[in-house]
């Protein structure tokens, strides 16, 4: 017999022992991943309500491995691309900006993809403004404390030029009643703080649906291979330049 159809017969037994032992072969085994599953994401852009509109595209990234089974299904650096759905700049008398996001695809390391439409379900503390976790969306930070001091402001600079002017109490008293108004016109014709998701925050995802992956989909290694500088005592010195040029590795998770 030739050495293909040893390995045929080999292969057929294996196959038929797991069979019976109820086991299948690693590479058809099936990972489910749940809905309602929490995925952290990053995001690659800021996208603020100052430009973003309906339809635009978000892109982020995974920051931390999702594991099934003690299975890396989705490694570090996997790709989601969002959507905008809808977005609202804040008011110029009140209002807050508000910034409607969907979660549409999963891109492996390795090309495969699946499909879904997720919504936010927490954000990192260092991102501007709130999130609705009921409506999926980010909103920005009210603007009471900041007209309060745009007029507070504008009242003490115009009882200042009021008492040089005047040299009296009569006088500043006028120029902070001037100078509340001036403040107060300011406000009327400032919008509010927009809301935004920063680059580099953290937001999770979470999955409205059940996601399978065979172990002939997940990527080899269950990582994503990032090039490295050369290590060790016989490393180069152009090595040891491009060493000192690389960032820090790795990303800590803030509390959500």
């Amino acid at each position: 017999m030739s050495a293909l159809l040893y390995r045929l017969i080999g292969y057929g037994v294996t196959a038929a022992i797991l069979a019976a032992q109820g086991g299948q072969p690693a590479e058809s085994a099936v990972y489910l991943l749940k809905a309602g599953t929490r995925i952290p994401l990053s995001p690659i852009n800021t996208v603020s309500t100052r430009n973003a509109a309906p339809g635009d595209q978000v892109y982020l990234e995974t920051v931390f491995p999702i594991l099934v089974s003690g299975k890396i299904v989705i490694p570090t650096g996997s790709y989601v691309q969002g959507t905008v759905t809808e977005s609202k700049r804040p008011g110029e008398v009140k209002g807050r900006g508000a910034l409607f996001l969907r979660f549409d695809t999963l891109i492996l390391p390795n090309g495969v993809t699946r499909d879904f439409q997720s919504r936010p379900g927490g954000i990192s503390g260092d991102n501007p403004g709130t999130l609705d976790r009921q409506e999926g969306k980010v909103v920005s930070d009210g603007a009471q404390t900041r007209d309060t001091l745009t007029v507070a402001g504008g009242a003490m600079y115009g009882a200042g030029m009021g008492w040089m002017i005047d040299g009296h109490g009569s006088g500043a008293g006028i120029g902070a009643g001037a100078g509340a108004a001036a403040g107060l016109m300011g406000v009327l014709l400032t919008r509010g703080p927009e809301a935004e998701l920063k680059r580099g925050s953290v937001v999770q995802m979470v999955l409205d649906r059940d996601l399978q992956f065979t172990g002939e989909e997940l990527p080899a290694g269950g990582a994503v291979t990032r090039p490295r500088a050369a290590r060790g005592p016989q490393a180069s010195s152009e090595g040891n330049e491009q060493r000192q040029k690389l960032p820090l590795p790795g990303r800590q998770l803030p509390n959500f």
